[in-house]
């Protein structure tokens, strides 16, 4: 498990869908298709950046371009929208 962290998407504050919280902590997660487990090649699979809320365990999936990582204690960058 890494720190827990702020993010921010496409320069917004990240906030979790479910309870609000604004700290997570990342892990790679497979995107598992049907065709691949059944042939054995799962390991083949594309992956996504899952943010896991720190309050409350919901996982928040991105593929393609990834959410901003920033140290609580700092902040977020300046312009960041919070609303």
């Amino acid at each position: 498990m890494s720190t827990s962290r702020l993010a921010t998407v496409r320069g917004r504050a990240l906030r979790c869908l479910v309870c609000g919280d604004r700290e997570f902590w990342s892990r790679e997660v497979k995107l598992n298709s049907t065709g691949a487990e059944f042939l054995g090649l799962a390991w083949a699979n594309r992956s996504a950046l899952g943010l896991i809320c720190e309050s409350c365990g919901y996982v928040h999936l991105f593929a393609g371009k990834r959410p901003e990582p920033w140290d609580p204690e700092q902040g977020y960058p300046p312009g960041t929208k919070t609303d």
